[in-house]
């Protein structure tokens, strides 16, 4: 029905923004020790943090850009 057509869409809708929020605003301050292929720069805009997003072969980790091991190996690669 197209009742439940539009509740599935804004089922979907709601999990992708879920998803998303939870990728930006999570932050981890563990060492990432994996080889770095790539490295990316999160501006901070409320609900989302500064943060460094580190990519390695393991997946991406969203690390805190206070931490000195992340200004150390920002420094490193840049």
């Amino acid at each position: 029905s197209t009742v439940n057509m539009e509740t599935r869409r804004i089922l979907m809708r709601s999990l992708a923004v879920a998803m998303v929020m939870a990728s930006v605003i999570w932050t981890t301050t563990v060492e990432v020790i994996d080889p770095i292929i790539d490295i990316q720069l999160q501006h901070e805009s409320f609900p989302c943090v500064k943060t460094f997003i580190f990519k390695t072969k393991q997946g991406k980790f969203c690390s805190d850009s206070r931490q000195l091991w992340v200004q150390e190996k920002v420094k490193q690669i840049l």
